[in-house]
């Protein structure tokens, strides 16, 4: 389809819808293209639309819907975020993402406060006026915005969506706007066949709806047969240069050199009329060589009590793969059931936990598996083994190094007794009464690292910000105890007083932090704590 010409300073926007099945990877789509777009000098801007009615994502259970997200200004948002910021330079906020609940609790409001003048409310044009507003909200500071909608075309929860951007196109200007549908091309086995059908529903549910794709993206588990493309291209109505495909890589981070190879991101300037250079991918393509031609595995034991679900740690995961990327070599990740370390010394999990060259507790909420993640820390610190504790996992650090080495016998946190030497506590205005979603400390806050420590060396830095998202804070009156016995407090918030970083004397690398640098990682840019810890690792010879 011809477009006019680009109109000085029009903003564009690019949305992308999903069909056929969910868990496709639109998110990884989006955030590979906007790599793509944003290494041809375009000022880009992410957000993600979710149908679901939740109002805060941070309530929902990881389990169910994957890790949640955090961002600089303390919002919870969706996972798909973090991909945005892993592919790009981007800063994310919460004006980056937004639920219909959000959208409904808006727009009933503003009706209880008489801004809709007595009309009657409805879908249409309340609810679609109010998801137009925020995706110009989050246009606000780029050239180009990339708009993802959650779930399905069919879904009846991405109904005021779909009709939103249809809408939307009229308001700024049809040659300012691309459609971007990602459909999955199901192989039957017993035909020996790719099939299109159920793409071409999707379509035709779309265009029913008055959306008509400017982009295929096919999501496919194997190589697709040219036929495939004139088939798409005739039966939805859109050039076969329009059509491409997204197979199944052994690494996401493959994906964005897979769209430029088929000329996806030309073809969109040029749909667009953004008249660009050639992007410079460099950067791309050697985190790719990497990841193709790794020197050697490294083997990190991550003791946690979700292991039968990846996308609960999924920022975690990606950081830990950064930093392997980053030193050229393969990650083996040993994903280990915290509660089976508190059975049996010989059970399955404590046989990865001894044959991990590096052992990582992150962060979580709740007593169940403590005990079995403060057995996993106080094996990694007697044997010398590479530490690595994220929030909880520098908690219990503390906890266990005052039971066993500061003799405080009973040291245990609030969150899980309210007997014992509480070494980590609820502060004021962070007790667990309230709402579950209103009584942590979210977002980025400073951190002074003192100089001579690992952290130190590890940052390059004396000042530091990083994101959080917790509950229980160090105990500040057991501080000079733990000192005492060698333990190192090498971070802290100096405006409230707050413990950050704390290290061991005695051990080549052991390390907790109470924020989450899983969130600021990126492939290109990987977080030092986590390079450097996979250093540590590979460099370790105790495990064999």
């Amino acid at each position: 389809m011809n477009r006019p010409a680009q109109k000085k300073n029009n903003k564009k926007y690019i949305f992308i819808t999903g069909g056929v099945a969910s868990s496709l990877g639109k998110g990884l789509a989006a955030a590979s293209l906007a790599c793509l777009l944003e290494r041809r000098g375009i000022k880009i801007n992410m957000l993600k639309m979710d149908p679901y009615i939740n109002v805060d994502p941070g309530t929902m259970s990881p389990t169910q819907h994957g890790e949640v997200f955090v961002t600089d200004d303390g919002a919870e948002t969706d996972l798909d975020l973090g991909h945005y910021e892993r592919f790009t330079s981007l800063t994310l906020s919460r004006k980056s993402n937004f639920t219909t609940g959000q959208v409904y609790l808006q727009v009933i409001e503003n009706e209880r406060e008489g801004k809709y003048l007595g009309k009657t409310v409805q879908v249409v044009p309340h609810i679609t006026n109010e998801i137009k507003r925020r995706i110009l909200v989050a246009a606000k500071d780029c050239d180009l915005l990339l708009g993802e909608i959650g779930g399905t075309v069919g879904d009846i929860e991405s109904q005021p969506y779909l009709e939103a951007i249809r809408q939307f196109a009229a308001d700024v200007g049809p040659e300012n706007v691309l459609y971007i549908h990602l459909v999955l091309l199901p192989y039957i086995n017993a035909a020996g066949e790719l099939k299109t059908k159920p793409a071409q529903h999707s379509v035709k549910e779309l265009r029913s709806l008055g959306l008509f794709p400017d982009v295929i993206i096919c999501r496919s588990d194997r190589e697709i047969e040219p036929s495939i493309y004139e088939k798409l291209s005739l039966f939805c109505n859109l050039p076969k240069e329009n059509v491409f495909s997204s197979i199944d890589m052994d690494s996401i981070y493959k994906v964005p050199m897979n769209f430029h190879r088929q000329g996806i991101d030309e073809k969109i300037t040029e749909l667009l009329g953004m008249w660009t250079g050639r992007p410079d991918i460099r950067d791309v393509e050697k985190v790719v060589h990497n990841i193709e031609h790794p020197l050697r595995e490294v083997r990190i034991g991550i003791v946690g009590k979700y292991t039968e679900l990846i996308e609960s740690y999924k920022s975690l995961d990606e950081a830990l793969h950064h930093g392997a990327i980053f030193n050229q070599l393969k990650l083996v990740p040993l994903y280990i059931d915290a509660e089976e370390l508190e059975k049996d010394t010989d059970s399955p999990s404590w046989d990865a936990l001894r044959s991990a060259q590096g052992i990582l507790v992150p962060g979580g909420f709740g007593e169940r598996g403590t005990e079995g993640k403060i057995k996993a820390i106080e094996y990694a610190r007697t044997k010398k083994v590479p530490y690595f504790g994220i929030c909880l996992g520098m908690q219990l650090a503390m906890i266990e190094f005052a039971r066993h080495v500061a003799n405080v016998k009973d040291a245990n946190s609030e969150e899980f007794s309210s007997k014992g030497s509480h070494v980590i506590h609820y502060m004021a205005g962070q007790s667990e009464g309230g709402s579950k979603g209103g009584t942590m400390r979210l977002g980025a806050y400073a951190c002074h690292l003192e100089k001579g420590t690992l952290a130190h060396k590890v940052y390059g830095s004396n000042e530091i910000s990083e994101r959080h998202r917790h509950r229980l804070e160090v105990n500040n009156k057991f501080i000079e105890e733990l000192k005492n016995k060698g333990m190192v407090i090498s971070g802290v918030n100096k405006e409230m007083n707050l413990v950050e970083v704390i290290e061991l004397e005695d051990h080549p690398h052991f390390i907790g932090c109470q924020y989450h640098p899983e969130f600021k990682s990126k492939p290109f840019s990987p977080h030092p704590l986590f390079s450097t810890f996979i250093s540590a690792s590979d460099k370790n010879q105790v495990q064999k």
